[in-house]
């Protein structure tokens, strides 16, 4: 399982960095982050100890469905697949669609955040 890099900047700097990056004036370096949040509280709340440990859940049990995971965590599988889109979309987590069913898959664990 790898690590991701995530960074902390203000939104204006992210967007000051992105629009860096699209015109070619900056290239991001290997370590350099490349999931951000605009705060230590907005990052909090999506890698809280409760999202961790459903991702540590979810890297050792494999589970082969999202009502699998709902089984093995004891939560409701609509607050799971609300908390499973949100760790998606920071790509946390990958949800493959196999045989009508979504499968939960962790692509992290371990995380290193840099503050800018």
């Amino acid at each position: 399982m790898k690590k991701i890099v995530v960074g902390i900047m203000p939104e204006e700097k992210i967007r000051a960095r992105m629009l860096a990056i699209a015109s070619g004036e900056y290239t991001p370096g290997r370590g350099e982050p490349k999931v951000w949040f605009t705060s230590m509280k907005s990052l909090s709340e999506v890698l809280s100890d409760k999202n961790r440990e459903l991702l540590h859940i979810m890297a050792e049990s494999r589970p082969d469905s999202l009502q699998a995971l709902a089984e093995k965590t004891h939560r409701q599988p609509s607050n799971l697949s609300r908390t499973l889109k949100t760790l998606e979309h920071y790509g946390f987590v990958e949800l493959k669609k196999k045989n009508r069913k979504i499968v939960p898959i962790a692509r992290a664990t371990e995380f290193t955040i840099h503050a800018a």
